[in-house]
């Protein structure tokens, strides 16, 4: 290269008065991984194909960190006036290179144990944070800083501290699904940063030139980052010769004009919401990018049209009408004196699977309305739901796959009753192709009871709906949440499943706003063997192409100031609508993609 196409591309933004955030690949770099093949992380659980195409992680305990802070500091100094510093892939495995081996040597620790490798990766990890941080503000203390991960770790306050806004990368089409942006931004539209989506313009992921999302799916990623509160990116990758791709800016131009028209009634919001899900992740510790319970949870609340927030255990409980817990959350001391205090407030619970449990030991802190007699035997097992659960289709026994606990009702309601199978299918014992079929008679335990303000299911409901996905489950659940939340429910609709909605408030224009979201997805693609190797191998992915229109969309809010006048916005319409039992009835005619109904 015959001239400096950083300060060619960053003059060039400048005189149009487009802000530019310097973009380093902190842990990856393959000049320095040829150069110093020593730096590369070793993981001997996931051993290196030299031969295979594609990039080696860096290890930050070797030289390399000291080596990308002086990359950071020189990146700074010739650029003082730059919008930020973008650091990215920033993982630590449990590595075993020579300075983790020397680390744990000195720690006194056997690196032969994971656990102590993963708590290694830990401290090195947070020395990282600490000197990048600091190499990028060496010269201006304000200067923006954002470390990406590929996910926003839920509780992981220590982390979060280091960046001074956050971006949620996830590319639907390129392993992150249409689910993870919505729970994510939930989670970070409760914590004191700025925060905005990025999506990509590929029609899978990352790299892939020549690759073009429909327009249409565009559309619908930016007006949910609107719809979530966030403000939007979108990336894209730069060929070597440096020129822009021109069809890949019409489509995204395409989807930034409708984000134009309908800024205004975004900016400056909070959402509203009735039910708190305390995020399993957040309090057990456990990040992968989907989260069994928390993502199983949180597909439940948005089919179901529930207005939510995701929190960790550090966040105020007080203001929800339903907390849920979802399925693995044991209870410390310090969590069981919040749930009380809670509880004392007013405030409803709803416990499913090991959720309500002691953190070390095999019974329920709090008075749930029955005796817990360990986990059952019997994966899968049935359940029929008591007639207020269960769904209108069903009833007879349906399967539950994953393991429920034992309980038996004392002092609360039964919410129905478990089937055993007739056993455990094995080499031993044959049934089918699955698992034999529920006995006739009931086992004799609850599948749920409801004591007071506490509501529990004795399966993990929600991991059980992520790795399945029945229909029948969703209701159970979703008529389980109704029980709780009876009359209060803010938002009640007649959308499918697959829309969407949140209400936004923007107290400075003393207005709400009600966003309606229907893109429905197609599955497409999936794995080959008999590919060159050159090729990533391909996955099946979920696209967004056409958006079709909803009709006669049907919406009762109960919001607590008076309603003078609704909006169809960016449209300018006014809608009529009435008021009953102090709710806000109206019906919006037709609406493709993404309605704004403003409420004023």
């Amino acid at each position: 290269m015959t001239f400096d196409l950083l300060r060619a591309q960053f003059d060039a933004c400048k005189e149009i008065d487009v802000n530019v955030p310097i973009y380093l690949s902190a842990g990856l770099d393959d000049v320095v991984r040829t150069e110093h093949p020593e730096w590369k992380q070793f993981d001997p659980e996931t051993p290196d194909d030299f031969f295979a195409p594609g990039y080696r992680r860096l290890c930050f305990n070797t030289p390399y960190l000291d080596y990308l802070c002086n990359q950071i500091v020189e990146a700074v100094t010739l650029f003082p006036n730059a919008d930020g510093i973008f650091l990215d892939i920033i993982h630590q495995s449990p590595c075993c290179c020579r300075w983790c081996l020397e680390s744990l040597k000195k720690m006194g620790l056997d690196p032969q144990v994971k656990e102590n490798r993963l708590k290694l990766a830990g401290i090195v990890l947070e020395n990282y944070y600490r000197k990048t941080t600091a190499a990028a503000r060496i010269n201006r203390p304000d200067m923006p800083v954002f470390h990406n991960s590929g996910d926003i770790p839920r509780g992981r306050r220590d982390v979060l501290q280091y960046n001074s806004h956050l971006e949620l990368e996830s590319l639907p089409t390129g392993g992150w699904g249409y689910d993870h942006f919505p729970i994510s931004a939930k989670y970070v539209s409760q914590l004191d940063l700025d925060y905005l989506g990025m999506t990509g313009k590929f029609h899978t992921t990352w790299g892939e030139f020549g690759g073009y999302k429909h327009p249409n799916a565009l559309r619908y990623e930016c007006s949910a980052m609107l719809a979530y509160g966030a403000r939007c990116s979108i990336g894209d990758q730069l060929p070597p010769l440096g020129r822009l791709d021109e069809s890949t800016y019409q489509i995204i131009g395409t989807a930034y004009a409708e984000v134009e028209a309908k800024e205004s009634w975004c900016r400056n919001v909070r959402n509203i919401a009735d039910i708190g899900l305390l995020s399993s992740a957040a309090v057990t510790g456990r990040h992968p990018q989907h989260n069994e319970a928390d993502t199983g949870a949180g597909r439940i609340l948005l089919e179901g049209h529930f207005l939510f927030d995701v929190l960790d255990a550090e966040m105020d409980f007080s203001k929800y009408k339903v907390l849920i817990l979802p399925d693995e959350i044991r209870i410390s001391e310090s969590l069981k004196s919040k749930l009380q205090q809670y509880l004392a407030d007013g405030g409803k619970l709803l416990l499913t699977g090991e959720s309500g449990l002691d953190i070390s030991q095999d019974r329920f802190v709090l008075d749930i309305g029955a005796d817990n007699l360990g986990e059952d035997e019997f994966a899968p097992n049935y359940v029929l739901p008591s007639e207020s659960l269960r769904p209108a289709y069903v009833n007879s026994p349906m399967v539950m796959y994953y393991a429920s606990r034992k309980i038996k009702t004392t002092n609360g309601r039964s919410l129905g009753e478990i089937y055993h199978p007739y056993f455990n299918r094995s080499f031993a014992h044959y049934c089918s192709h699955q698992h034999t079929p529920a006995k006739p008679t009931p086992s004799g335990f609850d599948s749920g009871v409801i004591h007071g303000n506490i509501l529990y299911l004795a399966h993990p409901v929600f991991m059980n709906y992520f790795a399945y996905g029945a229909a029948a489950c969703r209701e159970y659940i979703v008529n389980a949440i109704n029980l709780l939340l009876s009359h209060d429910i803010s938002l009640r609709s007649n959308l499918p499943s697959i829309a969407r909605t949140t209400l936004m408030q923007q107290p400075r224009e003393n207005r709400y706003i009600l966003h309606l979201l229907y893109g429905p997805t197609v599955t497409v693609g999936g794995p080959v063997d008999n590919l060159p190797k050159t090729i990533r191998k391909p996955k099946e992915i979920q696209i967004i192409e056409s958006l079709p229109a909803l009709s006669n969309v049907t919406v009762s809010l109960k919001i607590p100031h008076p309603i003078r006048r609704a909006m169809l916005e960016p449209q300018g319409r006014e809608i009529p609508f009435v008021v009953r039992d102090n709710r806000v009835e109206l019906t919006i005619d037709t609406f493709s993609c993404h309605q704004m109904v403003v409420l004023s």
